[in-house]
């Protein structure tokens, strides 16, 4: 798969090198297996969701991290004991995991919780007080200077 040119977009923005390179590794590298299966969902006004499907998976077997805007979400099942279980046929999946989401600026994870074998993380957006629109008040330019003229005496 070729690359795409994101000259035209440098050309007329400032700063989104960021969301270029994001589109383009997300082109790259489209390999995912798939598993375990996952939702996005946006919740309300700056707040997210994302649901993984984590079926015989522990709390103490998943790991969450976020770094450099980057979630990722680790699944690895502690080995269990071969003489305990003898399957005839085994169709619920416990093989090890990543999944990374890429998060935009100023999301962070506030919770995370694992509930009938659905991992539940959710995610807010908050906008710095820099960040937000202000509104901006006219005001006139610099009086004018009054020419004075000396009075000779």
């Amino acid at each position: 798969m070729n690359a795409i040119d994101f000259t035209p977009l440098y050309r007329s923005t400032v700063g989104f090198d960021r969301l270029a390179n994001l589109l383009d590794s997300a082109l790259q590298h489209n390999h995912s297996s798939g598993y375990p299966p996952y939702n996005i969902e946006s919740t309300e006004e700056n707040h997210y969701s994302i649901t993984l499907a984590v079926a015989g998976f522990t709390d103490s077997e998943l790991d969450i991290q976020t770094e450099r805007g980057v979630l990722t979400v680790r699944g690895e099942k502690q080995p269990a004991d071969k003489d305990e279980r003898n399957f005839l046929y085994q169709g619920i999946a416990t093989r090890t995991f990543e999944r990374k989401f890429q998060l935009a600026d100023h999301v962070s994870v506030v919770d995370a919780q694992l509930e009938n074998g659905i991992l539940k993380v959710d995610l807010v957006k908050e906008i710095p007080e820099a960040m937000k629109p202000k509104k901006i008040s006219i005001g006139s330019a610099s009086p004018t200077l009054e020419h004075k003229e000396e009075v000779a005496a």
